[in-house]
Parts: structure tokens; sequence; C-alpha cells
């Protein structure tokens, strides 16, 4: 994720702090000073929250850990100012494994609180529930109520909440993947109006953005659901541009605006003894295009990060790591040689095509493609 600092490696995963986290510490520190007066106030107010995200992020490792069991890689864990976001390789492909997955994260919280009740309870310094607040009590008593109430949201039956996808994982069970999801974002935008109400008629700005939170949650995931039932299962041979145009380092920018001016392709890979050494990209040539004149070498000018795929790997797998590459054009290779592009535009032409064809013939399934040659 951008403007994110990496902090560490834990378990084999990559842990960064978003840049806006840092921020917030800050303004704290600021305020529990002006509060208090006293580094030792200062100190307390930030030791609690870094002590509240360091509970966020063992939920994300509830759901990182859980997940590799299946077979299923996390790229990294980022703290937000908002709470944490474990990136997944993939979603788990069976309905059981994902209500699992999603169950793992709040699990992890009930165990922390039952670790936290112990140890009060034992120490003789355990009050009364109702006595229990955000604000008040103990350090271990207000992180004892921070943990049950990060397990009652979470399960909360709405995107992106986990209890969204325990709900839709249970739905699958019974239906296609695409409707029990359909249900699921339903009753979460359903939930986003009941919060977004509550907050006007209260005044509260935290159920507002709860409420935006949720109700955009819904609409992506539902989203990344139908992309993934017009794609799953499907390789990326089926989606690949196979007719395309390549340029060498030391090939002028002119040549790639003469490209792009008598077709459609926008982003170029550079070609050199017959590997891909970079790409261009059509924001890449405009800059260069406006800072250093035509004149200017492709080499110079080309993204040397970029990722690539292979014809038999899934289309979901390349299309979500496409859409995290500097590059949104990912070479294919086979056996080293470059034998296609996968774009963005093209997997999404390619469903379209997919969808239009299985109306067309009433069956509501996307139909097989007959391979390019």
């Amino acid at each position: 994720m951008k403007w994110s600092l990496k902090v560490g490696r834990f378990a084999g995963i990559d842990v960064y702090l978003h840049v806006t986290f840092l921020l917030l510490v800050g303004v704290l520190t600021f305020l529990f000073w002006q509060e208090g007066k006293t580094f030792a106030a200062a100190a307390s107010g930030v030791g609690f929250y870094l002590s509240l995200f360091a509970c966020v992020l063992l939920h994300e490792f509830g759901h990182a850990l859980t997940a590799r069991r299946y077979g299923i890689r996390t790229r990294d864990i980022t703290l937000l100012p908002i709470g944490g976001l474990a990136r997944l390789e993939r979603m788990p492909d069976q309905p059981m494994q994902e209500f699992w997955v999603a169950l793992a994260g709040p699990a992890v919280n009930v165990v922390i609180a039952g670790i936290i009740f112990a140890a009060l309870a034992l120490t003789g310094n355990f009050h009364s529930p109702a006595q229990f607040s955000l604000t008040g009590g103990s350090f271990l008593e207000r992180l004892l109520v921070v943990n049950c109430f990060l397990v009652g949201f979470n399960l909360l039956p709405a995107f992106p909440m986990d209890g969204g996808r325990v709900l839709r994982s249970l739905l699958a069970l019974k239906m296609d993947y695409a409707r029990a999801t359909h249900i699921a974002a339903n009753l979460g935008q359903f939930m986003a109006l009941v919060f977004g109400f509550v907050g006007f008629i209260k005044v509260m700005p935290t159920l507002f953005i709860i409420a935006f939170f949720v109700w955009i949650g819904a609409q992506q995931e539902e989203g990344m659901a139908q992309l993934r039932s017009a794609i799953g299962g499907t390789p990326v041979w089926r989606a690949m541009v196979t007719e395309f145009h390549t340029l060498a380092p030391f090939d002028p920018l002119s040549r790639a605006v003469e490209l792009i001016l008598a077709g459609t392709q926008h982003d170029f890979p550079v070609v050199q003894d017959d590997a891909v050494v970079g790409i261009l990209t059509r924001g890449d040539l405009m800059v260069a295009l406006a800072q250093r004149g035509p004149a200017t070498l492709v080499g110079e000018v080309m993204q040397r990060n970029f990722s690539t795929t292979q014809p038999k790997e899934s289309l979901e797998t390349a299309f979500a790591r496409a859409q995290e590459s500097p590059c949104a054009c990912l070479p294919v290779l086979e056996h080293g040689r470059l034998v296609g592009l996968l774009t963005a535009e093209n997997v999404g032409e390619f469903v379209m095509i997919r969808r239009a064809l299985g109306v067309a013939r009433g069956s509501g399934k996307p139909p097989v493609i007959a391979p390019r040659v």
C-alpha cells in the first residue's frame, strides 16, 4: 500500500504502518500532553492507543495464519488509523475455509479478552463489568473493553467486517457464491442506512463514518464477487492479448508515439535480447514527452519494476497482481519468452463477452471461449 512504512516481518509476513497512523500518534501525543501537562499522561495515553493496535495486529495475524493453513499466502499487513488490513493473495476456494479465516480474527480478540479477564481476577483487581468503559478503569480493564468491542463490531453481518464474510460463507453452502455475496452485501448496505439514520438523529459523526465504510465495502465486495464469478477457473492464456507491439531500450519515444497513434495499445513491453527488461506506460510516456522531448530513449523512461504472469496461471490471481503492480500491464511469459500481455482493459472486455454469450445462450453460466491461435 502506498504511503506505508515497513516496520518488520513476523511469521514470514511483512507488517507496515501507514503514514496517517504515525500522524495520528503525533496528534494524540499532543492532545494527551495538553490534557495532563505531564510526560507520564502523554505516555500513558499513547501507550494505550498502541496497545489497542497491537490487539488489532494480532487480530489480522489470526486471519493470515489461518489462511496459510489453506495454502493462501498473505502479501502483507498494514495498520491504518481505522484498523488493520491483511491482504490475502486470494480468497479461500471453499465456503468453510472462508468461514474459519473470517472467524479467526475475532477469535484472537476473544482469547486476548479471556487472558486479561483471568489476569484481573487472579490479582483481585477485577471490578463489576458494569463499571467498565473505554475512558474509565485501569489500563487492563480498558483493554478488555476494547477487545470485547472488537469482537462485537467485527461480527456485525456487514462487509467489510468479518461478520459479512462469515454470513457470505454460510450462505454459499446453499447457493452460488455471487448470489450469497449479493444477499450479504444488501444486508450490509441496509445496516449502513440504519447507522447513517441513527448518526443523524443522535448527532454522532462516528456512525456516519462507519455507515460510509460499510456501504462502500458492500459495493466493492459485490463487484469483486461478480468479477471472480466471471473469471474464476480461467487461465491467463484465454484472456491475454496476443497481437501487440514491443519497443527496444534504444528506441526514441517518437516510436512509441507512432504506435499509439496507429493502434489501441497504450503500454509497451521493452524487449532486449528476447528478454523483457521494462514497461513503457502511457503515463510515463506523456510526462517524458513534455519534460524531455520525443528524442529521449525508451530505456531512460521505462518502468523497471514490473510483475509478470504465465499462460497457465489463474486469471483471477494474475489480475489481482496487475492491480497492485506499478504497471497495470503484465507481460505473459512462457519459458522466459514473451507470448502475450494482460491488461485491465482486455480482462474487462473478456468478462463482458463471456457475460453476453452466457445471456444469449440462456445458460446463466459463462461459456468457454475457444483458445486464440
